[in-house]
């Protein structure tokens, strides 16, 4: 305990009397350290060390806060004569982004053109090795005391550098990417992630130096909607613990996609007495930068660049590359066609184009033009339940009204128009469905057409690469059933989706139907792999929200240069979706009616009971009989029950008897 009248922190004076003893010690170690070296045997004479045979450090911080800038020769026992020690800055000193701290005069400096700094930061964006300081775990989360022969397979089950990028495991093991950092201010740890497929569980979380998990909750990370996010986290000062960690579970038998991560960078760390060059295909043109920019495409940069250079007109780059590659001759598989929108006329051009980006040469020998454009031909007819305007577009029926694609007529009497969608004409693509391209290299959507129309189909367009994922995409606001429906408690169906497609393919194509949920991301729920023949597809929607409808179709998962595998395509020929809200119709149906003031309006049935064609009233079902909800109408849509089993006083369950 401290005396009265006497302070536990040192007085200036005795903060002198400290530091001037500290500096002695310095002092005394580097000559005890030099007279060492000089009675280890008949060596030849050391000289004075060089300014480039040595550089600068900090040592620890003492409980002042307080540190020394000594000289640590790069290779000991090769010189003598190091500068003496001086006091160096505060321990809680750092520099800016886009500044470094210059050891010989302990002051921050920008970096030059062609280099960068996070200031009090690092980053982790090349991906060829694991960076140092990295680990990669894997585990087994079924726990089988008996064998040790799970563990074992999970050995190889990490995450694996990649380049840009580094990927988690597919597997049902759980692998961890593990970095752990000494902070010596509050900062953050920030980097983007890709996570499409929701049977792979991500979680990322820190742990502090007394082990104790960080309060934040965003342990578990969304999956990603649009390609690449970004996630940022506080840290604390002291030790801290990051982890990213994955485990798969096995839908369907499928392979889950990797969660992939880069551009991992992390403030707080120390001052930085360097800047970082710029990795190739990136540059800096100003002092002082805290990263480093992308070449454009058709450019390249090396190490260090300030600029990037212009390719040869006979080659090309993609966007971020350190070198250029040939231009090919063009061939037909670099172009393709659409049809355009319908003039006053009713006719449709068809157009020929060149795909984007266009690395090809058509003044290469054997390079072939592109087709001439302009054939015109008459407009197909408008979808089900639209109508043609004067101007030959096409636009929805009222509500009420039904149309086969022409005119619109409206629901004869004791009859409700079936809302939904039907497309099976395609010279526009309809204003609730898109179409983009996700890259296969670094998982960016790349703001390309997937998908053209093609009058009676839809088909995938070119990609810049062969494994690029086309993508097409129908949003649905919601479903309005029919109350037979609704009060049916055993029938979960909402509604339908039917679509008719075919693939062609030459090689290991890919075509994937996802489904998302109030814009939550897509879950695969059917792949078809290779070639397979025109057919139906039927997915049973059993909840009434917003819905996103996605085909993904990928030639090839391999990464070629050029273009091998456009003739490999998909093609979709009609999309049926039922009972959608604000829909239209294409035909209407038979309703149980009701009497009001105003005449007959529709009403629903109870469940169980069916609808008669003729009267338009509502009938029980027979004793031992279930009605299909879907299929009102008549006595035969009364089912017999199940063998053992009957329809209870309100004929709509089958019971055990």
């Amino acid at each position: 305990m401290a005396e009265p009248g006497r302070s536990l922190h040192p007085s200036p004076r005795g903060r002198g009397r400290t530091e001037r003893r500290t500096l002695r010690l310095l002092r005394l170690l580097l000559c005890v350290g030099t007279a060492f070296q000089v009675t280890q045997g008949a060596g030849p004479e050391l000289h004075a060390c060089k300014e480039s045979e040595y550089h600068y450090e900090y040592t620890a911080c003492d409980s002042t806060g307080s540190r020394w800038r000594v000289a640590v020769p790069h290779s000991p026992g090769l010189c003598t004569s190091l500068p003496d020690p001086v006091k160096g800055t505060e321990c809680s000193f750092s520099c800016k982004a886009g500044e470094f701290l210059d050891m010989k005069d302990q002051s921050c400096k920008p970096c030059a053109e062609g280099r960068y700094s996070l200031g009090t930061g690092i980053r982790f964006d090349e991906w060829d090795e694991l960076p140092h300081g990295f680990a990669s775990l894997s585990t087994n989360m079924e726990i089988d005391e008996s064998t040790a022969e799970s563990t074992e397979n999970c050995t190889l089950s990490k995450w694996v550098p990649l380049g840009d990028y580094i990927s988690s495991n597919t597997d049902e093991c759980t692998a961890t990417l593990m970095y752990a950092v000494n902070l010596k201010q509050s900062g953050t740890v920030n980097f983007e992630y890709y996570y499409p497929d929701s049977s792979i569980i991500f979680e990322f979380f820190v742990q502090n130096d007394q082990c104790q998990p960080n309060a934040d909750d965003s342990r578990w990370m969304k999956t990603t909607e649009k390609g690449w996010e970004f996630h940022s986290v506080e840290l604390n000062r002291g030790n801290n613990v990051l982890y990213w960690r994955t485990t798969a579970f096995s839908v369907w038998s499928k392979v889950s996609k990797p969660v992939l991560v880069r551009n991992i960078a992390i403030t707080g760390v120390a001052y930085t007495s360097e800047c970082f060059p710029c990795k190739p295909g990136t540059y800096a043109d100003k002092q002082g930068s805290s990263f480093c920019k992308l070449c454009p495409a058709n450019s390249y940069s090396n190490k260090g660049e300030t600029s990037c250079h212009q390719c040869d007109p006979d080659k090309y780059s993609e966007k971020g590359s350190s070198s250029c590659k040939v231009r090919p001759a063009c061939t037909d598989k670099d172009y393709f066609y659409t049809h355009t929108a319908c003039d006053a006329n009713g006719e449709t051009q068809l157009m020929y184009k060149w795909a984007q980006p266009k690395i090809c040469g058509e003044d290469l020998e054997g390079a072939v033009k592109l087709p001439a454009s302009g054939v015109k031909t008459r407009c197909p007819p408008c979808n089900p339940g639209f109508f043609k305007t004067s101007n030959s577009t096409c636009e929805p029926c009222p509500y009420g009204s039904y149309s086969n694609g022409s005119d619109c007529s409206h629901c004869p009497a004791g009859t409700e128009p079936v809302v939904g969608f039907e497309y099976k004409w395609w010279n526009t693509l309809p204003t609730n469905m898109e179409t983009t391209v996700l890259s296969g290299i670094n998982f960016e959507y790349k703001g390309m057409t997937g998908w053209e129309v093609a009058g009676d189909h839809i088909y995938t367009a070119v990609g810049a690469s062969d494994n690029d994922f086309m993508i097409l995409t129908l949003v649905v606001p919601g479903f309005r059933p029919s109350q037979a429906v609704m009060a049916d408690t055993e029938n979960k169906e909402v509604a339908r989706i039917t679509f008719v497609f075919e693939t062609i393919c030459s090689v290991n194509c890919e075509l994937y139907f996802m489904v998302g949920v109030n814009s939550r991301t897509n879950t695969p729920v059917e792949t078809w792999k290779g070639s397979k023949g025109k057919q139906s597809y039927t997915y049973i929607i059993e909840e009434n929200a917003t819905m996103s409808f996605t085909w993904a179709f990928q030639r090839t998962t391999f990464h070629e240069i050029g273009r091998k595998y456009t003739s490999d395509v998909a093609k979709i020929y009609s999309i049926n979706i039922t009972n959608v809200m604000d829909g239209v119709a294409s035909y209407c149906r038979p309703c149980a009616l009701e009497a009001s003031d105003m005449g007959s309006s529709c009403t629903s049935c109870p469940a169980g009971y069916y609808i008669d064609r003729d009267s338009g009233t509502c009938h029980s079902c027979p004793p031992d009989t279930i009605l299909k909800a879907h299929q009102p109408y008549g006595v035969q849509a009364c089912k017999p029950c199940g063998p053992g089993t009957k329809s209870n006083k309100v004929p709509a369950v089958c019971r055990a008897s």
